[in-house]
């Protein structure tokens, strides 16, 4: 049952599904709110140039059935005069058109944004397999594809009968009008169906859209092993991962226990915590921490102290303080700044004692540590 559930598409896509998606071509895209758009543009392209369209074709007509004598008698130059007729319509029509065209390019910017990918064009033959071609047919968006097409029959023809039927006098009523009457009264019928049917697409947008949206993100939902595959490309194998942070754990502690037989001095718990510092005085602003470590790590790092010669203080409020508030390579805070300098000076006087001889160094007791940094105030 488990494997079942890990192989059915339950889980919502991820960013990475989805880029790879638009790559490939696939985004939500509403038929029906392209052509809303593009029959929305026209009408009202030719509501703003209606005027200067039926000018324009006024002149054009008359010129056409001017008679010409001359082209009557060379009937050569009648072709090159249709050319122009012709060349005279289309600039005429040119700003109508245009218009069509940008509202048909950007009409699909409304739902996903634009997307330009080739994929689409490359040959699938998988595609002329007849099996999968009838499938496809029978299958649940066909099906949806085909309802949406009667469903729009039914509701553009519906409106524009009933908007015929309820005009039905005034349409008959036309051709006993005079033509300058005629025309204006025709114009207000075709813009009140055009305005009706609109309606109708509307209606039919506001179905389709959020359908397409709902049937995109059906199509790009994933199953459990395909999240856990996904992760596992995109963050790596948790195993190799985990491998990979044991080996860079390895590897600081190497480098962390190089660095402790040239550190000054290893302030201890004694038995819990170990911190390893480190100061030059024409390098550094404040003495830093070369190692620190606790238990197995903390016996390490005073066991390579005493092979070389590194001085060891048992001092449990500093190291507490250190080992909680410094990470490797950090100075130490200022709050520690007295407490770390009697440390310091305790191991001056010890080295001047090797060398020099004299009377051996007092170890400092009672270090002034703020009683907020000592985790065993804290707990």
């Amino acid at each position: 049952m488990a494997e079942d559930s890990d192989l059915e598409k339950t889980e919502a896509p991820t960013g990475r599904r989805i880029e790879k998606a638009r790559q490939d071509g696939q985004v939500a895209r509403s038929r029906e709110l392209s052509t809303f758009a593009v029959l929305m543009a026209g009408g009202a392209g030719l509501w703003m140039m209606g005027s200067m369209l039926s000018q324009s074709l006024i002149n054009l007509i008359r010129e056409g059935l001017t008679l010409d004598s001359h082209l009557a008698f060379h009937t050569e130059l009648l072709l090159p005069r249709l050319h122009e007729l012709a060349m005279a319509t289309l600039i005429s029509f040119l700003p109508l058109l245009g218009l069509l065209l940008l509202v048909a390019l950007f009409s699909p910017l409304l739902m996903d944004g634009w997307l330009f990918s080739v994929k689409p064009l490359q040959p699938n033959f998988g595609k002329l397999d007849p099996i999968k071609g009838i499938s496809r047919l029978f299958s649940t968006h066909s099906l949806m594809e085909l309802a949406k097409a009667f469903g729009k029959a039914l509701v553009v023809g519906g409106i524009g009968a009933w908007v015929v039927w309820s005009n039905r006098d005034a349409v008959l009523m036309l051709v006993s009008e005079p033509v300058y009457l005629a025309i204006p009264h025709l114009g207000s019928l075709v813009w009140g169906t055009f305005a009706a049917i609109m309606g109708g697409m509307l209606l039919i947008v506001a179905v389709d859209v959020p359908f397409q949206l709902w049937e995109h993100h059906k199509k790009l939902k994933m199953t459990k092993e395909e999240v856990r595959q996904e992760a596992k490309e995109t963050e790596g194998d948790p195993q190799i991962k985990a491998r990979v942070r044991s080996m860079q754990r390895e590897m600081a502690r190497r480098r962390m226990m190089s660095e402790i037989p040239t550190a000054d001095v290893v302030v201890t718990n004694p038995t819990h915590y170990s911190v390893a510092l480190k100061y030059s005085e024409n390098k550094m602003r404040a003495p830093v921490v070369v190692a620190k470590g606790s238990h197995l790590l903390a016996a390490k790092i005073k066991e390579i102290a005493k092979e070389n010669n590194v001085p060891i203080l048992e001092a449990p409020p500093l190291a507490r303080a250190l080992h909680r508030h410094c990470e490797l390579g950090d100075a130490i805070p200022e709050a520690l700044y007295t407490a770390v300098a009697e440390v310091l000076a305790y191991v001056y006087q010890l080295r001047r004692y090797k060398t020099v001889g004299g009377a051996y160094p007092q170890e400092p007791a009672e270090l002034p540590v703020p009683k907020e940094l000592d985790p065993a105030n804290a707990a």
